[in-house]
């Protein structure tokens, strides 16, 4: 007879109410997997983007072949997870049964359940005592993002970097990373998220409700859009002589037009998905740990209120992550 789980899952594609909790299979571990029962998950703008298939600008088809064509490919979402080591398969060595851990499943999904298997070389990382469960989950899709754009876009201490979108996920990991790496850091929010945001270290905010950052005037060595609305066309006169677009939220034409610019110009554009390395969730444990990281949370949910939590990632005001807790 088959364990069962419960797991909150979606059939079709849609709003924040196509998510329900459901019985579903509980996953068996292999020999090289690893079985983790979910204490904290979360909600993304990722996932956001794969239910309601909500893709940038010429990646609609290619996000139908990715997640399935007519229903999801995989029915339970969720990449970033923490959660405590319950089995193992025989050849794991790393982790232990006990062994409380953080991971990140990436494009895998599958978080939004109360177990998740995974491969032991997987993202996966021991969580230390002295991080909760809550703030572990929240670290990886913003860190892990950051930590890879910044390491391609080769942010230098003392640079100038301006964040569009600093107040998401992504957003508010890229102003304390780039603040912690020495860079001076102009955030761009709505007025109502400056003072947080100058909290997480960065010396300027733009409110972009009232400031066109690409008409006022300053100049940038690095600028990260994590919104999808400042191409290379709107903000190559505020770049410096060598400067870097960092494309986090890029349309397809944009991504084409990549490599011409960085073969005539003296401009680079990085674009393209951020890679997912054990090594920099470590990182950011290790940050976490020490006070020189700590995820933006906009707020707290219970499973079974996660499609609420759907709801307020798509209302497009979170600030940060959204965590789910209590999960079964």
């Amino acid at each position: 007879m088959t364990s069962l789980m419960k797991a909150a899952v979606y059939r079709q594609y849609g709003p924040a109410d196509v998510v329900t909790i459901q019985n579903w299979p509980k996953p068996v571990p292999g020999p090289n997997d690893v079985l983790i029962r979910m204490r904290a998950c979360t909600v993304s703008s990722a996932d956001w983007r794969i239910r309601s298939c909500s893709m940038p600008c010429g990646f609609g088809v290619a996000g139908r072949l990715a997640f399935g064509i007519t229903a999801p490919r995989q029915p339970i979402l969720g990449s970033e997870l923490a959660g405590d080591v319950v089995e193992i398969g025989a050849a794991v060595r790393n982790v232990a049964v006990g062994d409380a851990v953080v991971a990140f499943s990436g494009a895998k999904l599958g978080a939004h359940a109360e177990y998740r298997c995974m491969r032991a070389d997987a993202v996966i990382v021991r969580k230390p005592p002295a991080l909760s469960y809550e703030t572990a989950t929240a670290l990886a899709f913003g860190g892990t993002t950051a930590l890879d754009f910044f390491r391609r876009g080769a942010l230098r201490a003392g640079e100038r970097i301006l964040i569009n979108g600093a107040s998401g996920a992504v957003g508010s990991a890229m102003v304390q990373l780039a603040a912690q790496a020495g860079a001076e850091v102009t955030a761009v929010c709505s007025g109502a998220n400056a003072e947080a945001m100058q909290q997480l270290g960065a010396a300027h905010v733009v409110d972009y409700t009232r400031v066109d950052f690409a008409g006022a005037g300053n100049r940038y060595d690095v600028i990260a859009d994590t919104v999808g609305n400042s191409p290379y066309s709107r903000v190559r006169q505020v770049l410096t002589s060598h400067g870097r677009l960092l494309l986090v939220l890029a349309t397809l034409p944009e991504m084409l037009r990549a490599p011409w610019v960085n073969i005539t110009s003296r401009h680079r554009l990085v674009a393209g998905p951020a890679a997912e390395r054990v090594d920099d969730l470590r990182t950011l444990v290790d940050m976490a740990v020490d006070g020189r990281f700590t995820p933006l949370i906009d707020s707290c949910f219970t499973f079974d209120k996660i499609a609420a939590a759907h709801a307020r990632v798509d209302s497009g005001r979170k600030r940060g992550s959204v965590v789910v807790t209590d999960i079964c």
